[in-house]
């Protein structure tokens, strides 16, 4: 009977269907071993890493009731001195903790330009066309317009003097990100999630240049940038105050 019924509700039809999505484990094996792959290739370009959260169903994987931020923040508050690109570390994080993602530290040996994703899709197509080298790019997923396009450049440097470091209007931090809906410069105290990572409903954040492609000088990069952010805004273009400002 059990069997009747479900050829009349179609029952074995669904529980096929379940088990041919469900991954096989020789599919989970190979996709942890390509995700420490690409974690241990960013941290050897020199990308200090550390663990972050992750999805968990449509929520976040920490206790915060209402994250604002869900598998988008680093796991520990020491994340700045706990980041590292030291290969023995990264392995042993992805897989101690296979479901974690990771972020990258900006401001050390990196900065990270961070726009809306359709500006950066018509700035990346400019920049390669006009022969600019542009180094790693990385594509993190949103739902209708929320995704954003990751350009890594070289940092503007952590001098010893304060006085010698220059600000930007375009900096952004971890708390200041609703601020800057457009262009995002993510540098000291700041990051980044790095490729490959999961966020909540099935969105993804993955490389569209891997890190084996130099770090460029932000500067090359910043004036194609801003004009397809204000474009895609229907702004006006304008100067943005990127340069040194000076008391």
């Amino acid at each position: 009977m059990g069997a009747e019924f479900d050829r009349r509700s179609g029952g074995q039809s669904r529980i096929s269907q379940w088990l041919r999505r469900r991954p096989r484990p020789e599919d989970t094996a190979g996709e942890e071993a390509s995700r420490e792959a690409l974690l241990v290739a960013a941290a050897a370009a020199g990308l200090p890493l550390s663990p972050a959260a992750h999805p968990s169903a449509y929520r976040c994987s920490c206790d915060r009731i209402g994250c604002p931020t869900p598998a988008r923040h680093p796991i520990s508050f020491a994340w700045q001195t706990q980041s590292t690109t030291d290969r023995g570390q990264v392995e042993r994080w992805a897989r101690h903790q296979p479901q974690a993602n990771f972020i990258t530290a900006t401001g050390m040996v990196h900065d990270v330009l961070d726009v809306p994703l359709a500006a950066g899709r018509e700035a990346l197509a400019r920049l390669l066309a006009d022969g600019i080298d542009v180094g790693p790019v990385a594509e993190s997923e949103g739902i209708m317009d929320e995704g954003r396009m990751l350009f890594f450049t070289l940092t503007r440097g952590t001098p010893e003097d304060e006085d010698e470091w220059w600000p930007c209007e375009l900096d952004c931090h971890p708390e200041t990100t609703n601020e800057h809906p457009g262009f995002r410069w993510h540098c000291r105290g700041s990051y980044v999630l790095v490729p490959p990572a999961r966020l909540p409903g099935d969105l993804k954040v993955h490389w569209i240049r891997g890190p084996e492609h130099a770090l460029p000088d932000p500067l090359t990069l910043l004036e194609t940038l801003t004009d397809e952010c204000a474009r895609v805004a229907g702004e006006p273009q304008h100067d943005v105050a990127a340069w040194p400002l000076r008391g």
